[in-house]
């Protein structure tokens, strides 16, 4: 059974990582999917086009929730509500932020949010559409719902008999292996079958599995060999995730991807051997990425849609080139994403538990004790007697 770790110092190398995966998130929105959704974006480049940064925040958050739930008494509804109470309350602001800059600030051409688009973005539906179709008004948040799910499950299995031992080791196979499983099915069904899939986040189960994994190899708690064959095999079926089934060709993926999860997944295990060690970055390295790892929720929260907005108005009215404006989407990502964290991520969090534990908190009651009897006055006579 796990044990919880000794509480230490924050790890220097965890926090670079994080920064890195996610200055790859707003370099592959700005260099490639925007030029590649709005085509009046003036052609870039540099290019960065590998869908890397976002897989491996999802490894980092499982393998720091299992750091978390290593200790089964911390699986408890209060540990679900935290993780709730940190998500939904900048994912609403910042849905609410980018429909308004779409409608009041972007110029002409770019997607507007009818009230209907907004209120399914909200509920979070967009995978949720073998039927009708609902666009992304931050096209980043296609994460949240599966971290929403893992979230919600994590501390349930904590607590069971598939929580530890072999039904865990159980369990992250299956997560990987199930929807390999399905995946040719997945090609071809479409429809109803699609949105299931695609809302259940079947294709990204493995990188869950890879963080778990990685947590647990790096604190010994699953053999070696074991785990660097489950790791293996997880990035393996990034490759296949990550990829679609040509007739001509057959598997068609991005070996970049690939290997920059690979190499992600390799860094997290050597993060955390450096911090077992003792050894750390300078100390102004150290300082720069805790501060920016702290801030790295917001970013990823404001960094997408108003970037773009910023991007095409420097474009527009500055006749601004592509470094330009990149640089910009960088800068504005994380100014903004302070300010998220400091506004409305890390207050609404703190309002939500103290409404949760004072929810929970058993009520007082004030005892009201008796006067005592009198004395029967023999036993008055015998005590002043004695």
């Amino acid at each position: 059974m796990l044990t919880a770790p000794p509480r230490g110092r924050r790890n220097a190398w965890t926090d670079l990582l994080r920064v890195a995966s996610l200055l790859m998130v707003v370099l592959y929105h700005a260099t490639w999917i925007g030029p590649l959704v709005y085509p009046q974006f003036a052609a870039r480049q540099f290019v960065f086009g590998h869908q890397i940064g976002a897989s491996l925040l999802l490894v980092l958050s499982a393998s720091l929730a299992a750091a978390s739930l290593a200790d089964p008494a911390r699986a408890t509804v209060r540990w679900w509500f935290s993780r709730i109470a940190r998500l939904l309350p900048g994912f609403v602001v910042g849905t609410l932020a980018a429909t308004l800059a779409l409608d009041w600030l972007a110029p002409a051409g770019m997607y507007r949010a009818g009230i209907g688009d907004l209120l399914a973005n909200l509920a979070m539906l967009w995978n949720w559409n073998g039927y009708h179709h609902w666009d992304y008004v931050d096209g980043s948040y296609w994460t949240l719902p599966l971290q929403l799910a893992a979230f919600t499950l994590a501390p349930w299995v904590r607590r069971t008999r598939l929580g530890h031992g072999r039904g865990l080791r159980v369990l992250l196979w299956a997560a990987v292996l199930v929807p390999l499983a399905q995946w040719p099915l997945a090609q071809s069904a479409g429809g109803l079958y699609d949105s299931v899939v695609d809302g259940c986040g079947l294709y990204r189960w493995h990188l869950f599995a890879a963080g778990v994994a990685a947590y647990l190899v790096s604190t010994g708690r699953l053999r070696r060999g074991h785990g660097l064959a489950l790791l293996a095999c997880c990035v393996a079926a990034h490759a296949v995730q990550n990829g679609w089934w040509s007739s001509t060709a057959g598997l068609v993926t991005d070996p970049w991807s690939v290997l920059g999860v690979g190499l992600g997944i390799v860094g997290l295990l050597l993060a955390a051997r450096l911090g077992d060690r003792g050894v750390e970055p300078p100390r102004i390295v150290a300082r720069v990425a805790r501060r920016l790892a702290g801030i790295s929720f917001g970013v990823y929260l404001v960094h997408q849609t108003l970037g773009y907005v910023l991007m095409l108005r420097l474009q527009e009215w500055f006749g601004a080139g592509p470094g330009v404006q990149t640089v910009a989407m960088v800068v504005q990502a994380v100014l903004l994403g302070a300010a998220m964290t400091r506004w409305v991520e890390r207050p609404a969090h703190r309002a939500l538990m103290r409404a949760f534990d004072t929810r929970r908190r058993p009520r007082r009651t004030t005892l009201s004790v008796p006067e005592p009897a009198p004395a029967p006055r023999e036993l008055v006579g015998a005590s002043a007697a004695g």
